[in-house]
């Protein structure tokens, strides 16, 4: 007999076939097991999903985020240039690019549990490389590994969202996943750095590795198959679908506010840690203290901007917080002989700001996809964001130099950059066609 009730997910014409009753009758996980024709789930497996997801993202965010507080040892350990970290940092968005051009032909293609399980694991062992690295060379290698798997999961996490979430409460659900963001500043970073200051630089990577194995079984566990895209144009080429997607111009102006969104922060993201160090004087064992504190209030204000975006509507709210973040952006690289509470207010004015107009923007941009192309859209949407993270980096690092009293010059100039942008995502959003928005 088949069981019922145990999972309100699971529709009664998907389980009275024969064929699948047989099958569920003989497998020792028949309710993660079955295959969802119908990926409306109850309530409760809404919240697994969503924590699974953002559990991914934690993981995959923190693998990115550390680099940027270690770039300090990384430039005394290896004799680097503030450059040279810039393309270090760049490694792993320019890496997570490409993959996701590559993406695009099979995002589609597949179950995405299954494909999430495959690309998650990938990543835990390229992250693991990166703790075993020994020279600057092999770092930098092992970041491309990571930043080739990392990059995905992102575009994959972001579709299951687009997939499952109802437009009507998707921001609520990107507040609960982006939360990641805000648990990787106020746990994960901290925890980091104090691994690295007390082993050394290789064990966050560890940790995180670890993290990785342990997520992948419980992803298995929890996930239900996430098939349905597979029946809709099933005979549609991987090559069709990219230039579908691509010829739509909903979408490529969807991508361009994706590529102004991403490089508007990263002016002045990876370079925070180098010009608290140099230029305002604090010791590395400090730095923790900014982290921890932008983390903690982007928990709840993650949350509030969430709803916020569903009551009041994607496109203002992304408006206000894309126009809001300006004023800290600038101040972050115009802190220098600030007291700790002042430079404590900046940056935790830059976190909540910055990851708060990443939940409305990211809602947009899942709206935006034909539904039917999403994680096509989503994967190409991943290679121009990663393209333009890593750009940004790079373009910041160009920008800054040092005096003479090895003291960081210009970030300001990074920041005036990043703002200007953001003013023309502001300009880019009203634009885009959103699909489900008149529901």
């Amino acid at each position: 007999m088949v069981r019922h009730g145990t999972d309100n997910s699971l529709t009664h014409s998907t389980l009275h076939a024969a064929p699948i009753q047989k099958a569920i009758s003989n497998s020792p996980l028949p309710l993660i097991e079955i295959k969802l024709l119908n990926t409306q789930l109850s309530p409760k497996r809404e919240v697994w999903l969503l924590l699974t997801l953002a559990g991914v993202q934690f993981t995959h965010i923190l693998d990115f985020m550390i680099m940027m507080p270690l770039g300090p040892e990384f430039i005394r350990m290896f004799a680097i240039s503030d450059a040279s970290f810039g393309l270090l940092v760049s490694a792993y968005t320019l890496a997570a690019g490409a993959s996701g051009l590559l993406a695009a032909t099979y995002l589609d293609k597949y179950d995405r549990k299954k494909l999430l399980l495959v690309l998650y694991s990938l990543f835990g062992l390229a992250t693991l490389a990166c703790g075993l690295a020994s020279s600057y060379q092999t770092l930098i290698t092992a970041r491309v590994l990571a930043g080739a798997f990392g990059g995905v999961l992102a575009a994959l996490t972001h579709t299951i969202v687009g997939d499952v979430i109802p437009f009507a409460r998707r921001g609520r659900a990107m507040g609960v996943v982006m939360t990641s963001f805000s648990v990787s500043t106020v746990a994960g970073v901290p925890l980091g750095l104090y691994l690295a200051a007390n082993f050394s630089w290789h064990m966050p990577f560890f940790a995180i590795a670890a993290m990785v194995a342990l997520l992948v079984m419980g992803a298995y566990l929890t996930l239900p198959a996430l098939g349905d895209h597979l029946h809709k144009n099933p005979d549609r080429s991987a090559f069709g679908a990219i230039m579908q997607v691509l010829a739509d111009p909903h979408h490529r102006m969807a991508f361009l506010f994706s590529a102004l969104l991403m490089f508007a922060g990263f002016t002045v993201i990876p370079f925070i840690t180098i010009y608290l160090q140099t230029n305002v004087g604090w010791p590395a064992q400090r730095i923790p203290l900014v982290y921890l504190c932008g983390g903690v209030v982007t928990l709840f204000t993650a949350r509030l901007i969430g709803r916020l975006t569903d009551r009041l509507g994607k496109v203002l709210v992304f408006r206000w917080m894309a126009t809001l973040v300006i004023l800290p952006m600038m101040a972050t690289t115009l802190m220098a002989g600030l007291p700790v509470w002042a430079v404590l207010l900046v940056s935790v004015s830059f976190f909540a700001c910055m990851s708060g107009r990443m939940i409305p923007g990211m809602a947009i941009l899942t709206a935006t996809a034909n539904p039917q192309l999403r994680g096509t859209f989503m994967a190409l949407n991943s290679a121009v964001q990663s393209a333009a993270m890593g750009s940004a980096a790079f373009v910041g690092g160009q920008i800054i130099s040092r005096d003479a009293n090895n003291l960081v010059q210009h970030y300001w100039v990074a920041a005036l950059l990043g703002s200007v942008v953001s003013l023309m995502a502001v300009g880019v959003a009203g634009k885009l066609k959103l699909h489900g928005a008149q529901h």
